[in-house]
């Protein structure tokens, strides 16, 4: 066995441990009883609308690895992507520094199919941008749509909150303006960034909105059922959740999440509705990203045997 084999061994045997230590420490918080009432107590359509939420948010953040990969001029099946990039990011929201994290688990996999160190680095700091730009976008558009919630919030009046809205709406198009007009590196000071084709930066833009589109509403099926909650107040409730995890780098997001919903929706945020959120956005793909790891290492193993058997019987072939 090499030592990159062993080196990669170790960090696939760290990870699955990784992965169990994080289930058991974000349910140990609550009682076998709690979470039971918790999960009972919202209506199977509502839980089942919200699977469906976070399974179009995890579509959507394939597709931000699948844009990043024609913007390098590569080319992968889709069903290689998203293996993935759902194994990536399904355990690398729960450990924490998704970008690093998630990083390693996606070298792991393109590096077996092409791709170089250099290129992941680039998917890796494009899915960034990404993030960025969908967070921004649908941030702009909660504090425009709904300044009431938003400015009480960021203790700012309704105008001032509009204003900032529409100043992070420039953003995105300052983005796509660049992207068309420049068409190639853009140098500021030190540094150089390749920017994408105007149609690539645009969809960035559109896939990153629906995609936190997507987990709002996945958060707005859980909190609905406890209160009459407008679907904006949820999305501003995620948006402040989502930049506080970012800027904490918090596993999951454990406690930055559940303090910052109930803050922004106090009457509507119970114990209930953040454990079934956390099921259906975490400990759910956790769980199949873990398996999803499991079974294709086995696969890849098995080929990657296979094929050294077959290299072997054709050296002695022609040794004979």
């Amino acid at each position: 066995m090499s030592l990159k084999t062993a080196i990669w061994n170790g960090l696939l045997v760290a990870a699955l441990c990784i992965a169990g230590f994080l289930l058991y420490r974000i349910f140990r918080q609550y009682s076998l009883e709690q979470i039971v009432q918790s999960v009972r107590s919202i209506p199977f359509p509502s839980f089942g609308t919200a699977l469906l939420f976070a399974a179009a948010s995890y579509l959507c953040l394939s597709c931000f690895d699948l844009l990043a990969i024609r913007s390098l001029g590569k080319s992968l099946p889709y069903r290689k992507i998203v293996l993935a990039s759902f194994i990536s990011l399904s355990l690398g929201h729960n450990i924490g520094f998704a970008g690093l994290s998630s990083g390693a688990f996606r070298y792991r996999y393109y590096s077996r199919w092409g791709l170089t160190a250099v290129d992941v680095a680039k998917i890796i700091l494009f899915c960034g941008v990404t993030v960025g730009l969908g967070l921004i976008t649908l941030g702009g558009l909660a504090l425009i749509v709904n300044p009431g919630d938003a400015g009480g919030l960021l203790r700012i009046d309704p105008a001032s909150t509009r204003l900032f809205g529409l100043l992070a709406l420039v953003v995105p198009v300052v983005y796509a303006g660049l992207a068309f007009f420049i068409r190639g590196r853009l140098r500021l000071w030190h540094w150089s960034f390749q920017l994408p084709r105007i149609s690539i930066a645009l969809a960035q833009i559109g896939v990153g909105t629906i995609n936190f589109m997507m987990v709002s509403a996945c958060l707005h099926q859980m909190l609905s059922v406890f209160g009459d909650v407008a679907f904006f107040k949820s999305v501003t409730a995620y948006v402040l959740a989502n930049s506080a995890i970012l800027a904490t780098h918090v596993p999951g997001g454990l406690g930055v999440l559940e303090a910052t919903v109930s803050y922004a929706v106090p009457q509507e945020a119970s114990i209930g509705a953040l454990i079934a959120f956390r099921c259906a956005y975490f400990f759910i793909p956790l769980a199949l990203g873990t398996t999803l790891l499991v079974v294709s290492e086995l696969i890849f193993r098995r080929r990657s045997r296979g094929a050294d058997e077959e290299t072997e019987e054709r050296a002695e072939a022609q040794s004979v």
